[in-house]
């Protein structure tokens, strides 16, 4: 498995790193042929004021990103509870796509390799001829994946692996973007265009 761990406002020392690479290890351990990488960020907020340190790690799995994140006022904690945490959310993960949950012949698809994907070719010309430089808007991130049409059932349950509030898919049978997220009272709601 490739475990890429990063640092933010904290030096990233070799204990710190060894021992978010047992946990990780640990808790990846009966999931290792489903898990090919591992992006993990360690960062301690800025603010004196609130002393939180969180460990967030982004797991790639067979073509699903899952995703965990903890903060506690010790990062040696928070990278317990998001090692536990990665834990439940793989073996989630693989019971509900082992054999007993799919017809004859289907199977969760792989993730294609790094030389798989590389592209070799060179690239003819200047890439920044003519172009400015310039910043981009700030606090404006964005992320770009590729959008397989799902149902409802099966955003729901990617809005459950990646930890977030809200997950963004393309509606199976419509082709059209809807967005799936958590209420507050409990439950899901979906956002979609009006026609």
């Amino acid at each position: 498995m490739k475990l890429l761990i990063h640092g933010r406002n904290l030096e990233l020392t070799p204990a710190l790193r060894e021992y978010t690479q047992s946990k990780l290890q640990k808790a990846i351990q009966h999931f290792e042929d489903m898990v090919k990488e591992a992006d993990v960020h360690l960062s301690v907020a800025r603010n004196p004021r609130t002393p939180q340190q969180t460990a967030e790690v982004t797991v790639f799995a067979n073509g699903t990103v899952i995703r965990a994140q903890e903060r506690s006022e010790n990062l040696y904690a928070s990278i317990d509870l998001v090692a536990s945490k990665l834990c439940r959310q793989l073996r989630r993960y693989k019971e509900r796509h082992s054999d007993h949950h799919h017809s004859a012949g289907h199977s969760a698809s792989l993730t294609p390799s790094t030389e798989a994907v590389i592209d070799e070719s060179s690239i003819e010309g200047s890439l920044i001829e003519g172009k400015k430089v310039q910043l981009p808007n700030p606090g404006v991130r964005r992320k770009y994946f590729p959008m397989e049409p799902m149902t409802v059932d099966e955003a729901r349950h990617q809005l459950d692996l990646i930890d977030h509030d809200f997950y963004l898919f393309r509606e199976k049978t419509t082709k059209e973007l809807q967005v799936i997220y958590k209420r507050n009272h409990g439950g899901y709601g979906v956002i979609q265009a009006k026609n």
